[in-house]
């Protein structure tokens, strides 16, 4: 898998909020090791690395500025600022990075980067919606699907899906749909290496 020499590394949402029992059952338990190897593996290459953090404007939730929950993971709090190459902090309060402050497609052009590599949480929530603006904007999207989770959810007419059917529908719809190419973090690994 060829990976560009500064495809940018989107880390979305890895808080401790996601932590609480709010959110039910999650899946992936090997989401945050795959999460620190590609941002090792950026940081190490010297490619750029955008931290995204979801400021929720909602009352009560997790996420709330001002709450532990808003904090990012030690896994992710502990690499931020130790790289090599570029990186950002966005903040939003939506479902797409590319809807935050400062502008991560603005951040992406002005360094030159096409490619892109979503990773975080949640699978089908704000990872697939930043994919999906990333495919629609022109960027060479990559999903690592091991690279991030999600949780049950209820829906409409007493629908019920769990996190493994939420993440396989997002997969198929995203690399069906041609809006990513949903891939696994060893192969990525594996190409930002021999890229290097």
């Amino acid at each position: 898998m060829e990976i560009d020499e500064n495809a940018a590394l989107v880390v979305i949402d890895v808080q401790k909020g996601f932590e609480q029992e709010f959110w039910g059952r999650r899946n992936n338990p090997e989401a945050e090791r795959n999460i620190a190897a590609l941002i090792d593996v950026w940081q190490e290459t010297g490619r750029p690395v955008a931290f995204v953090r979801h400021d929720s404007v909602q009352q009560g939730s997790p996420l709330q500025p001002g709450t532990e929950g808003n904090d990012f993971k030690d896994v992710v709090e502990e690499r931020r600022g130790k790289g090599a190459g570029p990186e950002v902090l966005v903040t939003k309060s939506v479902n797409s990075a590319f809807y935050g402050e400062p502008d991560l497609d603005a951040w992406l052009k002005g360094l030159g980067a096409g490619q892109i590599v979503v990773v975080g949480i949640q699978t089908n929530m704000c990872n697939e919606t930043t994919a999906r603006m990333g495919g629609n904007l022109g960027y060479d999207v990559l999903f690592p699907l091991d690279a991030m989770h999600t949780f049950d959810l209820a829906g409409p007419f007493g629908w019920t899906q769990t996190a493994e059917e939420l993440t396989r529908a997002t997969a198929v719809s995203l690399h069906g749909g041609r809006f990513a190419r949903v891939v696994a973090t060893e192969d990525v690994v594996k190409g930002a290496v021999s890229a290097a």
